[in-house]
């Protein structure tokens, strides 16, 4: 597998900072290493993760965001402090682009607020997507509440 060395950085970083917590280990938690992180969510699902980064934008702000196309002009609606790049939308390729970027080494943490409840036309790029963060065994919350751990537990900073 060949990862970028700036990629393995990044990655490296969340995942010690990872095993820090689980060991119950201290480490700086106002680190000004910025992560990169993508943001995405299915339609009935954006406006929680609008909710969810307006709640944490001061944690946010530090990092680099990518985000599909409609998610991320939501969000940045919603918190208006956070400089967002977007993608394409979801159906689009967006789904497919932020795919690619963790193949790259360029996410070090994926937020994806999923509508289980929905049939999904594009439903073989979300299966890609989350495959792409194991199989890269990047950081990935599927829901508001593992979000909140993420932050909570200081591995995107404070």
């Amino acid at each position: 597998m060949f990862v970028s060395g700036f990629g393995v950085r990044l990655v490296t970083t969340v995942r010690k900072r990872v095993k820090m917590v689980v060991a119950g280990e201290r480490f700086s938690k106002g680190s000004s290493m910025a992560l990169t992180l993508a943001l995405v969510a299915h339609d009935q699902k954006k406006a929680d993760m609008a909710d969810w980064v307006a709640r944490n934008h001061q944690v946010l702000r530090r990092h680099t965001i990518i985000s599909t196309a409609t998610t991320g002009r939501i969000v940045a609606e919603a918190a208006v402090d956070i400089k967002i790049q977007t993608v394409k939308s979801g159906p689009w390729g967006g789904d497919q682009q932020i795919g690619a970027m963790i193949a790259e080494g360029r996410i070090d943490a994926l937020i994806f607020f999923p509508d289980p409840l929905t049939p999904m036309p594009h439903d073989v790029d979300v299966k890609a997507l989350l495959r792409l963060a194991l199989v890269y065994d990047i950081p990935c919350a599927c829901n508001p509440s593992t979000a909140d751990l993420l932050v909570k537990a200081g591995l995107l900073g404070n």
